[in-house]
């Protein structure tokens, strides 16, 4: 027995000291060493004046300037974590530096804190574990809500990975998309099934269902994706209506405001319109999965830019899914079979002003 334990005991010395070694002999293969080593990815391209910037890949913690600690990276190997790597990231959110990923090919959630250099990938919600974590969306004071479409529940769940709240109503079918209005105290829950939007109140109480199965105005075909229409100071609704390959901008009432798309396989058409994004000049921006590219529309639909395109490499998507674009300008694609979150970067928004008058 003594002998046996010895030998326990030595293997796990050993292995312990293989990982350290390994940990500490790996390449640098760092987004910032690549940028050093090539030209600028951008859109359009040169000498036309650039739109958007490739800023970098995130695939997991150590992407987003976290550093796992040797003791963490055991932990993760022995627990079978492995990497700490996304699977098929499908929503993304930031602020402050703390990056959000829905991930529900790991059935999980990532927080990943660079501020607190710290990272959590959370596959249990309470009494819940997560199947299907889908849809993505800023909440009050630093927390997030979580849209979980085979659970049928949206949690909201604080900085630090505790669940806050817990939101379901009956007949909620398929959750999907999430909104929410900081300024009204408005929750907004896309139900892809139900074809409507529910809406709640701060506390999770259930106000009124906004839409209805259709084509016509304020209706909706399996729509997919939701957010809030940072172009307008309304706090307006943009709805990838899916099905009906079209973007719709809806009022906080479920009034009808505009919309525009067609099905086709030509720029500026939408095939497999997913997510849905607008900066603060009111550009809409659409992520479609079938295109593999994001395309940028005015208001009346018209085709200002379009970038990426199919394939592996920065700046190429293989089936995009959720979009968002941050305070800072900065452009998060959900790029699932890619099994990575892309930054961009919106060169053309204004940058603000330091107190000495330099951007």
């Amino acid at each position: 027995m003594n002998t046996l334990l010895r030998w326990c005991r030595g293997s796990m010395v050993a292995l312990v000291v293989f990982l350290g070694a390994a940990c500490g002999s790996l390449p640098d293969t760092s987004e910032q060493a690549r940028q050093q080593s090539e030209p600028p990815l951008v859109w359009p391209k040169p000498p036309v004046t650039e739109r958007i910037r490739y800023l970098q890949n995130v695939r997991g913690p150590e992407d987003w300037q976290i550093s796992r600690t040797w003791f963490r990276r055991l932990f993760d190997t022995l627990s079978g974590q492995g990497q700490a790597v996304f699977e098929r990231p499908g929503a993304v959110i930031e602020r402050a530096g703390v990056l959000t990923v829905a991930d529900p090919g790991a059935q999980a959630v990532w927080i990943l804190d660079a501020p607190q250099n710290r990272y959590q990938r959370i596959t249990q919600m309470g009494k819940w574990g997560l199947l299907s974590p889908v849809a993505l969306a800023l909440g009050p004071d630093q927390s997030f809500y979580l849209a979980d479409t085979a659970l049928k529940l949206v949690f909201q769940i604080d900085r630090d990975g505790t669940l806050l709240r817990t939101i379901s109503t009956q007949g909620m079918e398929r959750p999907a998309g999430l909104a929410w209005d900081d300024a009204r105290h408005r929750l907004y829950v896309l139900d892809s099934k139900r074809q409507r939007i529910s809406v709640f109140d701060g506390n999770g109480a259930l106000l009124q269902h906004l839409g209805e199965s259709g084509v016509e105005s304020a209706q909706f075909n399996h729509p997919t994706h939701l957010a809030l229409d940072a172009g307008t100071p309304g706090g307006n609704l943009l709805v990838t209506d899916a099905m009906n390959f079209r973007i719709q901008s809806l009022a906080p009432t479920g009034k009808f405001i505009w919309a525009f798309g067609q099905n086709g396989n030509g720029s500026g058409d939408l095939a497999a319109p997913k997510g849905v994004a607008s900066d603060s000049d009111g550009n809409v921006y659409v992520a479609d999965a079938l295109f593999d590219a994001v395309q940028i529309f005015n208001r009346q639909g018209q085709l200002l830019l379009a970038f990426g395109e199919s394939g592996s490499q920065p700046g190429q998507f293989a089936m995009p899914r959720g979009l968002f674009i941050s305070a800072g300008h900065k452009i998060y694609v959900a790029d699932a079979y890619n099994k990575r979150v892309q930054v961009f970067l919106d060169a053309a928004a204004p940058r603000p002003q330091s107190k000495d008058g330099v951007k």
